[in-house]
């Protein structure tokens, strides 16, 4: 006698399918590299059963590309170190920008540039998180320490949606801290906004990479010098064919989704279809760079190390054209490392708040120095790589190093702490120190993005403008 098939009621047939849905976290042959999301339709029958029982020029006047980049250091500056005396060509650095002093005609120091968006207005607490937040936006941050942050699309990231597509990738997030995009850091302020320099949209920030090796392989490739190019090419077609799997599974999966689920399963596979565009660029633009050098081993003890070994990818991404927009977030604002390096056993931040005690001074200025020395030899780096035009890298660039805080002893956001280097392909005029007035920091990135062949922007942020002083 055969088995009967019992009868299964309406609830206990979509409770079968509850589980098959639920069970079913990947679509098949990628393992967890696509993870599914969570379904709604995954979720009600289980509920119901508990009831019922996205050009222009964006190179130099030569031809060469022409890159951008920012670098954020933490805490604001030590003032009476930091601003040269004297004005226009005829200037002489502070104590802070002595190791700019080789490059001093390719760097422009440029003092009355604000962010009243990142004052506190009627927020109250957190400057640090604002002056990250508002740093490359010049919008202000939503307060909040959920998930309804909110700020604005940075500079970087206007520019790298509309000329990314000239380079193996749009553009490159850097940082030598801690990498969080959720919870309550400052004054009741997302970490979201302390810990990343580059928004995608209001309110996605690109998070940066803080591991040099990964750095590293996503730029060239994993493996020795000899390697590179056949393992990324072993991974390019992994990936192409596990996509046209992926492509065929999920048109059966979605005979089994409710309208809400399609429409998440659409937003899902658009994501895939990002990494079909990714390969596609890659194959466009032939073999990966393959620079004669080791891949780093991770993210150093050293803290100068670290900074040293993210500058020298940044160099190299610009000498290999993978990228011509980048940010690198040395550290988030607020910040309170201690530095033993160089003698300075408490925390960045504590110094910061000297109160005019002249040990505290000292060792503020100390910092801020020493901050400074490694981004001289990154300068010095590019200022030694010649482009086929005969200039130099730097001079066919444009790097904006400040923070959004200028006195971080009273957290003050105007006269902010900025130097312009390069030449930006010989449309500016270095060499000088210049005072603006007291403009929109934001003025300044108009002025860079029409430069890259993003032109006719009505405004970025709190933009009133553009600076031709520079």
């Amino acid at each position: 006698m055969k088995n009967r098939v019992p009868h299964l009621s309406r609830e206990e047939r979509a409770a079968q399918r509850h589980l098959a849905l639920s069970r079913r976290q990947f679509l098949r042959g990628l393992g967890a590299c696509v993870a599914l999301p969570v379904f709604e339709s995954a979720l009600r029958p289980v509920a119901q059963a508990a009831v019922a029982g996205p050009g222009g020029m964006a190179v130099t006047p030569s031809g060469m590309p022409l890159r951008m980049a920012f670098v954020y250091f933490p805490n604001g500056a030590h003032q009476d170190n930091w601003w040269p005396t004297g004005e226009g060509a005829n200037f002489q650095l502070g104590a802070t920008m002595q190791p700019l002093k080789p490059l001093q005609r390719s760097i422009q120091v440029l003092g009355g540039l604000d962010h009243k968006n990142a004052t506190a207005g009627n927020d109250g607490a957190g400057d640090h998180a604002r002056a990250n937040a508002t740093f490359l936006t010049g919008a202000r941050a939503r307060k909040t320490d959920s998930t309804d942050i909110e700020v604005g699309i940075s500079v970087d990231q206007i520019a790298a949606q509309r000329m990314g597509h000239l380079t193996r990738f749009s553009s490159l997030e850097l940082s030598c801290d801690a990498v969080r995009k959720a919870g309550r850091c400052d004054s009741g302020y997302s970490c979201a906004y302390q810990y990343n320099l580059s928004w995608a949209s209001a309110s996605t920030p690109m998070a940066p990479e803080p591991n040099p090796r990964l750095v590293f392989e996503r730029l060239f490739g994993a493996g020795a010098p000899g390697e590179r190019q056949k393992n990324f090419r072993m991974r390019q077609e992994t990936q192409k064919s596990l996509l046209d799997f992926v492509q065929e599974d999920a048109k059966a999966l979605q005979r089994q989704l409710g309208r809400n689920d399609r429409e998440k399963l659409d937003e899902y596979l658009t994501g895939l279809r990002g990494i079909e565009e990714r390969i596609q660029r890659a194959e466009k633009f032939g073999d990966l760079p393959n620079p004669q050098s080791d891949t780093p081993a991770g993210i150093p003890g050293n803290y100068g190390e670290h900074m040293d070994i993210m500058y020298e990818l940044l160099a190299m991404a610009f000498e290999t054209d993978s990228t011509r927009v980048a940010t690198l977030l040395l550290a988030g604002d607020g910040t309170n490392r201690a530095y033993p390096q160089i003698g300075i056993p408490e925390g960045h931040h504590y110094c910061s708040h000297h109160r005019n005690e002249p040990d505290l001074m000292a060792k503020i200025a100390q910092i801020d120095l020493y901050y400074m020395q490694h981004f001289a030899r990154f300068l010095q780096r590019l200022d030694g790589k010649k482009d086929a035009d005969g200039k130099s890298i730097l001079h066919n660039s444009m790097i904006v190093y400040g923070c959004g805080n200028s006195d971080g002893n009273r957290h003050t956001h105007h006269n902010l702490p900025i130097v312009l280097a390069g030449a930006g392909g010989g449309t500016f005029n270095p060499g000088r120190h210049v005072k603006l007035g007291g403009q929109p920091m934001s003025n300044l990135f108009l002025s860079m993005t029409d430069r890259m062949g993003v032109s006719g922007l009505p405004r970025i942020g709190d933009s009133s403008g553009r600076i031709t002083a520079v």
